[in-house]
């Protein structure tokens, strides 16, 4: 009696583990598309910036770095995000950037900032 309860708890906590195993294994798949679903909004607005005439060239440039560190899929995208916050935090500062393009820089460095590895 004994040993068939030990077996049953057993049973029990391997089928619970198992539960937890597969229930991290979905959140680890959606925090990963819902971090690309953030890199690829982040990316619409940076391409927005890329391709208004009305901004300064220097910071169409920095927009047009910032997307090529998002595409690069080699890294993870925590480090993509960071590495395309490093470029366009650097340009924000410009006293020649409109404001439209100032709100628009900082929309896109708000939704790089929530991607977590």
């Amino acid at each position: 009696m004994i040993v068939t309860s030990s077996t049953s708890a057993g049973a029990k906590q391997s089928k619970d583990e198992a539960k937890d195993m597969q229930q991290e294994r979905r959140f680890t798949k959606h925090m990963v598309y819902d971090n690309e679903a953030k890199l690829r909004q982040a990316l619409m607005v940076l391409t927005r910036i890329m391709n208004d005439p009305s901004i300064p060239r220097n910071i169409r440039r920095a927009a047009m770095f910032a997307i090529r560190a998002l595409n690069e899929k080699g890294l993870s995208p925590g480090v993509r995000a960071a590495n395309a916050i490093g470029i366009l935090d650097e340009v924000s500062q410009d006293p020649n950037m409109p404001l439209h393009a100032r709100t628009l820089l900082w929309s896109a460095i708000s939704i790089l900032e929530t991607v977590k590895d």
